[in-house]
C-alpha cells in the first residue's frame, strides 16, 4: 500500500498506533476457549456496562456477532424485519438463511430509517400460510444511507411496536459509538431499545479486530455456544481485546473529530457542478456522480493518490477516521473536485 495515498475507503483501514500495539503486547492472557482470558473478560464487562446491558461476548467480526444474534432470537423458518439497505440484508452473504434458516423481510425507505408504522406494517399476522415474524433488526448508524443516525424517538417507537407483538429487537450497532456521539448521549441510551446489541471496535475506534454482542445474561451464555458452532472461539484473545480497551479509553471521545472532518470534506465539494453531496451526520460522506461511473471515477482518483469506495453505479463513499488529518481531507477533496470536474 502506497503510504502517500489518502485512504478514505472505510474507517476499517486504520492501523494500530504504537501505543495501541504496546497495550496489545502487554496484555494479560489466558485461553478463552478453555478457562477464560482475563483481558477479554474485562472488555466484555466494560462493554456491557457502557451499553447498560447484563452481559457481552467478544467476536472476531460484527458479521459473526450479527449472525449469532439472529440465531438466538429467530427460530428456523421464521423471518426478521429489516430496512432494505441494511447490512444484514445486503452484506452478510445471506448468512441468516445459510446459518439459521431465517429469511429477511426487507422494508423499503427513502432515508434508511425504519419507523414504528413501517415495522407494524411488516410484522406478519398469524397465518398457516405465511412465515412468522420473529424479530426486528435496526442498523444505527445506517451505513448505506450515508451514516444516518436513527433518532431516539424512532428507536423507542420501533421497540414499542415490536413489544406489542412480543418480538425482540436486534440493534446492528457497528457504528453505534458514532450514533451516540452525534446524538450527544451515552451509548446505553441507544442500546436500551434492543434485546441484543452488536458494537464494533474495528471501525471508528481504530482497532485491528473485534466486535461484541451484548444483551441479557441468559442469551449471551447461549451466544457462547453459537459462536463456537460458527467457529468464533479464540484462544489468547486478550491480544486483541487489549486494543479494544485501549480504544475505549483513548479513541471513543475523539469520534467527534471524524464527524467534523466529514462535514469539512463534504463542504469543500458541496458546490461542485458534477457531484451531489449527501450532507453527513457522522463520519460517512456519499458522493453521487452526475457524469461518471463510480468504479471508473475511483480508479482515476487512485491514480491521483485518493482512495474512495465505489458504493453503487454512480455513488462513491468516503469515510473519515483517525488516520487522516484535516489537511489530508482538504487535499483529498480538492483532488476529487479536480478529477471529477
Amino acid at each position: 500500500m502506497n503510504k502517500a495515498w489518502i485512504d478514505l475507503r472505510s474507517d476499517t483501514v486504520t492501523r494500530p498506533s504504537p501505543e495501541m500495539l504496546s497495550a496489545m503486547t502487554k496484555a494479560e492472557l489466558g485461553d478463552d476457549v478453555l478457562d477464560g482470558d482475563p483481558t477479554t473478560r474485562r472488555l466484555e464487562e466494560r462493554t456491557a456496562e457502557l451499553l447498560g446491558l447484563e452481559a457481552a461476548l467478544f467476536f472476531p467480526s460484527g458479521t459473526q456477532a450479527n449472525q449469532t444474534a439472529i440465531n438466538l432470537i429467530a427460530p428456523p423458518a421464521t423471518e426478521i424485519v429489516a430496512e432494505a439497505g441494511s447490512h444484514i440484508f445486503h452484506y452478510e452473504k445471506a448468512g441468516a438463511a445459510a446459518l439459521s434458516g431465517v429469511q429477511i423481510r426487507s422494508v423499503e425507505t427513502t432515508d434508511g430509517l425504519l419507523s414504528a408504522d413501517l415495522v407494524k406494517g411488516a410484522i406478519r399476522e398469524p397465518s398457516p400460510h405465511l412465515p412468522t415474524t420473529a424479530a426486528v433488526s435496526v442498523e444505527n448508524t445506517h451505513n448505506a444511507a450515508g451514516g444516518r443516525v436513527m433518532p431516539l424517538d424512532l428507536m423507542d417507537g420501533i421497540q414499542r411496536a415490536a413489544a406489542e407483538r412480543g418480538i425482540p429487537v436486534h440493534i446492528d450497532g457497528a457504528r453505534l459509538w458514532n450514533a451516540a456521539t452525534a446524538l450527544a448521549v451515552e451509548p446505553s441510551e441507544i442500546a436500551k431499545f434492543g434485546t441484543t446489541v452488536m458494537v464494533c471496535f474495528s471501525k471508528g475506534l481504530g482497532c485491528p479486530v473485534g466486535s461484541c454482542l451484548a444483551g441479557p445474561k441468559d442469551l449471551i451464555e447461549r451466544a457462547w455456544h453459537v459462536r463456537k458452532r460458527f467457529g468464533g472461539g479464540m484462544r489468547q484473545s486478550g491480544v486483541l481485546t487489549a486494543a479494544c480497551l485501549f480504544a475505549l479509553d483513548r479513541n471513543l471521545e475523539r469520534l467527534i473529530d471524524d464527524h467534523e472532518g466529514a462535514k469539512l470534506f463534504a463542504s469543500r465539494l458541496s458546490t461542485h457542478a458534477n457531484i451531489e453531496v449527501l450532507e453527513p451526520e457522522t463520519n460517512i460522506v456519499m458522493l453521487d456522480l452526475k457524469n461518471r461511473v463510480a468504479v471508473e471515477a475511483a480508479a482515476l482518483l487512485a491514480e491521483k493518490g485518493v482512495l474512495l469506495a465505489p458504493f453503487s453505479k454512480n455513488r462513491l463513499r468516503a469515510v473519515t477516521h483517525l488516520d487522516v488529518s484535516e489537511l489530508q481531507l482538504l487535499q483529498a477533496a480538492d483532488i476529487v473536485g479536480e478529477v471529477l470536474n
